[in-house]
C-alpha cells in the first residue's frame, strides 16, 4: 500500500479552514433593482410584471400629490388610476430620453387634477364632517381640524398654477428645477409662481388670524 506524500508548509496551513469553519461559503448574489427605464423597456415588450413593479413604486406618491390638489380621496384615486393606466395603454408610444418617468407621471397627474378642479360639480355629501363628541381630546382635535381647514381654504383660493407649485415645493420637497420639469415651464417662472403664492397666502391667512387664534385657544 502506498500513501500520498503531502508536504506541510506555512502556505498550506494558511489555506486550511479554521476549526468549525465551513469549507465553502456561498456568496450571496445581489440582484440590483431595475430602474424606471429598465421597467419601461420591459413594459414596451408587454411585460405585465414590470408594469406592476412600476405602479407599486410610484402609486403612493402620485396619490398623495393628487389628494393634496383635489382634497378628495375618491377623485385622487381616479386620477392616479387613469394616469397609471395610460402608461400601459400607451406603452408602445413611450419616447425614451425625453423625461424621467416620475416627472412625466406627476405632470399627467397635476394636469388631470387641474382639469377636474375646473369642472362644475355638486357638493360631495361624504365631505361633510361628522359631529364630534364633547370629550377634551375630541375638542382639541376639532380645533386643530378647524385650523387645518382654514389653511386648506387659503390654499384652495390660490390660482391653480400657484397652488401646484406650492404643493410640489413644500409637500413633495421638489427643487425649482424639478417643479419646472413637472409643470413644463422655466425655473424663473416657478420662482415667480412661488413668490406670488406665498404673498397671497400671507394675505389670506392674515385675514383668518382671529379665527386661527380662537380655534387654538378655545377650551
Amino acid at each position: 500500500m502506498t500513501y500520498a506524500c503531502v508536504s506541510w508548509d506555512d502556505s498550506t496551513a494558511r489555506n486550511l479552514p479554521e476549526r468549525g469553519e465551513a469549507t465553502s461559503r456561498p456568496v450571496p448574489v445581489v440582484v440590483p433593482e431595475p430602474d424606471d427605464d429598465d421597467l419601461l423597456h420591459r413594459i414596451v415588450d408587454n411585460d405585465e410584471a414590470a408594469f406592476r413593479i412600476l405602479v407599486e413604486r410610484h402609486v403612493d406618491r402620485a396619490f398623495a400629490l393628487a389628494l393634496r390638489i383635489l382634497d378628495n380621496r375618491a377623485d385622487a384615486d381616479d386620477v392616479v388610476q387613469d394616469s397609471l393606466l395610460k402608461v400601459w395603454t400607451h406603452r408602445h408610444r413611450w419616447e425614451f430620453g425625453r423625461a424621467k418617468f416620475s416627472t412625466w407621471l406627476y405632470r399627467v397627474v397635476t394636469n388631470r387634477c387641474i382639469d377636474l378642479r375646473r369642472r362644475p360639480r355638486n357638493e360631495d355629501v361624504e365631505a361633510v364632517g361628522e359631529v364630534a363628541d364633547d370629550q377634551p381630546d375630541a375638542v382639541t382635535a376639532m380645533h386643530r381640524s378647524e385650523v387645518s381647514e382654514l389653511l386648506d381654504a387659503a390654499m384652495n383660493r390660490l390660482p391653480d398654477q400657484q397652488r401646484i407649485a406650492i404643493i410640489l415645493s413644500y409637500h413633495e420637497s421638489m427643487s425649482n428645477a424639478e417643479i419646472a420639469d413637472v409643470m413644463d415651464t422655466t425655473v424663473s417662472a416657478v420662482e415667480s409662481l412661488l413668490k406670488r403664492a406665498r404673498q397671497q397666502l400671507r394675505k389670506l391667512l392674515r385675514r383668518s388670524e382671529p379665527d386661527i387664534r380662537q380655534a387654538l385657544t378655545e377650551d
